[in-house]
Parts: C-alpha cells; structure tokens; sequence
C-alpha cells in the first residue's frame, strides 16, 4: 500500500490500524498510524459515565478530522491529543 492508502485504512476501525501497520508503508504514513492510534487508544475513555458522551464526541471529531487530513494527504495534528508521540 501506498502512503495515502496507508493513512487511509488506518483510521478506519482498530483491525485497519493493525493491517495498515503490518502491511503499509510504515515510514510514508508514520504520522497517520500515530495519530490513528492516539484517537482509538484515547477513545476507549469514553466508556466512562457521563463525560465518556462528551468525550466520545470530542473523539468523533477528531477521527474526522485525522481521515480528511489522511484523504489530503497532510500532515496537520488533531487537536489537544495530536501532539502525543506514541510510535517513533
């Protein structure tokens, strides 16, 4: 797969971001699997009452915001989580 393809099936569920890892262009779409990640990983506070509702909203957006960046192809951070590196 190519960068774009890589970036792209990334933010599509959890099983994409594993298949986008192993099979992808790992050094062209580094930045989308990271960011990818930091959304599911972030994600799973939603579960928590009440606030999760919110949370989980606020995560929706910046899932979105992750895929129309990946479909572009730029490089542009979600917002307060965008700046946490995980993978390196």
């Amino acid at each position: 797969m190519d960068k774009r393809t890589t970036g792209i099936v990334a933010y599509i569920t959890w099983i994409g971001l594993i298949i986008a890892f192993c099979a992808g262009d790992k050094e062209g779409a580094k930045f989308h699997l990271n960011q990818a990640l930091v959304i599911f990983l972030f994600g799973l506070l939603s579960v928590i009452p009440c606030l999760g509702q919110i949370w989980a909203i606020f995560i929706l957006v910046c899932w979105v915001m992750g895929l129309i960046a990946a479909i572009n192809e730029e490089e542009k951070p979600v917002p307060l989580i965008g700046g946490i590196q995980i993978l390196k």
